[in-house]
């Protein structure tokens, strides 16, 4: 009975469709879009560039499901996901409240396409790929150059209405979240905003996913890399992933149910 809050939940560079966490916040009260948009029946088998009206025409079609309570969804993300997440939450009115797991405030590899105008990715050094003695590769610091002289490319995450949640892993070896969502908030404070929360977690790496799912410290990704190096140590991997899944709710609930607050 009644209408729930809507969330698009967005997986990174594994691509297909993973259902497992819209499924969990279906659970908990939620109507929940578990949205592919690479790597899946008749979607491209990889990325060359990321039209963000695929992702627009998503969120309207989860406000005209009758049971979507609205005015705005929210988005869950992780990764490739979260950046794509972010651009949203910038370019999209319909989105009122994001979620960030371990992402970049920057185009991570391809451009991004929205009504006409192309978003170029940052420039990278690839150099600075390191890799571990067992010879898993960490990407975390391969933008550490490019990045401090390019700031054209960073997000202008100030002209986005809603509210986010950057959830950070601090063990993250495959993309160095805790120094880009730093430079995120600090750009929101210097354009006078406060519409975040940031939760960082010392030991936790970047798969952060709901609670009871074992750490993942090393794993291949199609058409990346064979063995990509996650991170994190498996005691406080697994306190970050039960704590920052209540979180989740509790922001998801703050920002889109505007009934129980009445």
């Amino acid at each position: 009975e009644g209408r729930f809050p809507g969330v698009i939940d967005l997986f990174g560079g594994t691509g297909g469709l993973l259902e497992f966490r819209a499924s969990l916040l279906a659970s908990r009260g939620f109507i929940s879009l578990a949205l592919a948009y690479f790597h899946y029946d008749d979607l491209p088998p990889k990325l060359e560039e990321t039209d963000l009206e695929y992702f627009e025409e998503a969120a309207d079609f989860l406000l005209r499901h009758p049971k979507v309570l609205g005015p705005g969804v929210g988005v869950v993300s992780v990764c490739k996901g979260a950046e794509i997440g972010l651009s949203m939450a910038v370019h999209l009115k319909q989105v009122t409240a994001t979620v960030l797991i371990n992402g970049p405030n920057f185009i991570l590899g391809v451009p991004q396409v929205y009504r006409g105008q192309i978003y170029e990715p940052m420039p990278h050094s690839i150099q600075l790929l390191s890799f571990t003695r067992l010879g898993l590769v960490e990407f975390g610091g391969i933008y550490e150059e490019t990045r401090i002289v390019n700031n054209q490319y960073i997000f202008p995450i100030e002209k986005a209405q809603g509210h986010f949640l950057f959830i950070v892993g601090e063990e993250d070896k495959n993309i160095n979240s805790k120094v880009y969502a730093k430079e995120a908030t600090e750009q929101l404070k210097r354009n006078g905003k406060n519409n975040w929360t940031v939760l960082s977690y010392p030991g936790a790496g970047h798969l952060i996913e709901p609670p009871y799912s074992p750490l993942c410290c090393a794993s291949g990704t199609p058409g990346v890399c064979s063995a990509v190096h996650w991170g994190g140590e498996v005691i406080p991997h697994a306190a970050a992933q039960e704590h920052a899944w209540i979180e989740i709710q509790k922001f998801l609930r703050k920002h889109l149910d505007v009934t129980s607050q009445l």
